[in-house]
């Protein structure tokens, strides 16, 4: 009893959805200029819309702000934490230079090494600081007391 009743709704399901498919097709043969010309419309729209945001972005103002500070001269190296890092005398020379704003090809004159040997002793205080870049390790040294 209930396989008929299911199978009696199945049937009826399916010549409803072929009515409606029937009913459809008629309508996009009778309007099908109408549908096509409100798909490109949208179309063009959703176009114009992104060509809007990509286009007519608003610019980003960066903000420097230049600050003077005035040098500690009663400064002193926290010894402790350059024996924990294992901060070389070399090392924390090459540190301090940084902390200056020289440039690498700047700190290697002053100290009298190739450009390269001043790379490698960056790259292992980043490694021994625990940073990324140049800037990260100057904060960090400050923080450590490593340099004024």
């Amino acid at each position: 009893m209930k396989s008929k009743i299911l199978i009696y709704g199945l049937v009826l399901g399916l010549l409803i959805a072929g009515l409606k498919f029937a009913e459809y097709k008629l309508i996009i043969r009778d309007h099908s200029f109408e549908i096509y010309g409100g798909l490109v419309a949208l179309l063009f729209t959703a176009v114009g819309i992104w060509a809007g945001l990509k286009f007519v972005k608003k610019k980003e103002v960066l903000v420097i702000k230049e600050v003077l500070v005035q040098p500690t001269e009663n400064f002193m190296v926290n010894e402790n934490n350059l024996k924990n890092l294992s901060i070389s005398k070399r090392e924390h020379e090459v540190l301090i230079l940084m902390a200056q704003g020289l440039s690498n090809q700047e700190v290697a004159d002053k100290l009298f090494v190739s450009l390269n040997t001043v790379k490698t002793h960056s790259s292992k205080l980043f490694e021994k600081l625990n940073v990324q870049r140049r800037t990260q390790a100057v904060q960090e040294a400050k923080k450590l007391g490593l340099v004024p």
